[in-house]
């Protein structure tokens, strides 16, 4: 009797020898990491203390503050925020409502729709179209001029910076995602780049240059010359549009793209001053 039962003990000792150890955390709740140095009890005290502070932050929303008057308030005051955020499930609806367009047909550019009169008018006058290439190549030379006279004759190069930002991300951009050009494009021999080289249609350098040329103008407030500017730029978009020389997204982009990269050369600008390393144009040697 007494070897009967030994055994039996002694394969149950071996099979709590061969048992893994529980894990340091098994007693601690869910969600506890412990911490090292720390003991079981300070890691659940933790725990409990992060929860409490979760349920206190719910408890304090600020949306569970909110009266009629408030809801009625945002609308009065602040009726930008309230348009975009109507315009989001506008958007939302349309985009998730909307036929693709098929893989072999050509994009749709409601641009290119709203300028069909004028695209046709300047396809039967070749001439026509090559006088307008020419006037936009110089607003270009206008624009370039412009920049490197702040910088080289006044010393003040944020603009020559911005457009060398501008003009590298495009090229990053450009070559990164390379856009078909449109079946209807209007070229010209005079209109820039001169000799209907090719050309990055994401995004519009044309109009970026122009955005910075015009933002450094008002900085200087000299508004008659940036609304001359501004004006110029919204006919060189109508006729880009009209020739087919860029979509409409590529345009919108370069307004963007105008004013992200003078807001960053101002930083750079302000970076440079605060570190002390800042160097005056008249001084610089590139």
């Amino acid at each position: 009797m007494n070897g009967a039962t030994a055994t039996p003990r002694l394969r149950s000792a071996r099979d709590r020898k061969s048992r893994p150890p529980p894990p340091a955390n098994a007693h601690l709740p869910n969600g506890a990491v412990p911490r090292p140095g720390d003991s079981p009890d300070m890691t659940q005290k933790r725990s409990s203390s992060t929860a409490k502070d979760i349920c206190c932050r719910l408890g304090n929303a600020h949306f569970l503050k909110w009266r009629a008057g408030d809801v009625s308030g945002v609308l009065r005051y602040h009726p930008v925020p309230c348009a975009f955020a109507a315009s989001l499930l506008f958007f939302m609806a349309v985009e998730y409502t909307l036929r693709m367009i098929p893989p072999m047909a050509p994009p749709f550019d409601l641009g290119f729709v709203a300028t069909t009169t004028l695209h046709q008018l300047l396809a039967a006058r070749p001439a026509l179209n090559t006088i307008l290439a020419g006037l936009n190549t110089v607003f270009v030379g206008m624009q370039t001029t412009y920049i490197l006279w702040t910088w080289l004759i006044e010393g003040r190069p944020r603009s020559t910076i911005a457009a060398l930002f501008m003009f590298t991300c495009r090229g990053i951009l450009g070559y990164a995602t390379q856009l078909p050009l449109p079946e209807e494009f209007l070229g010209s021999g005079a209109d820039f780049p001169v000799g209907n080289v090719s050309f990055f249609l994401f995004y519009s350098g044309h109009v970026a240059a122009s955005v910075i040329a015009s933002l450094d103008m008002k900085r200087m407030q000299r508004w008659e010359l940036a609304y001359t500017f501004d004006a110029l730029n919204v006919l060189q978009v109508i006729r880009l549009l009209t020739t087919r020389g860029h979509y409409t997204i590529d345009l919108a982009v370069g307004v963007g793209a105008g004013i992200l990269f003078d807001s960053l050369a101002g930083k750079y600008e302000d970076g440079k001053k605060t570190a002390g390393n800042y160097v005056k144009t008249q001084n610089m040697v590139i």
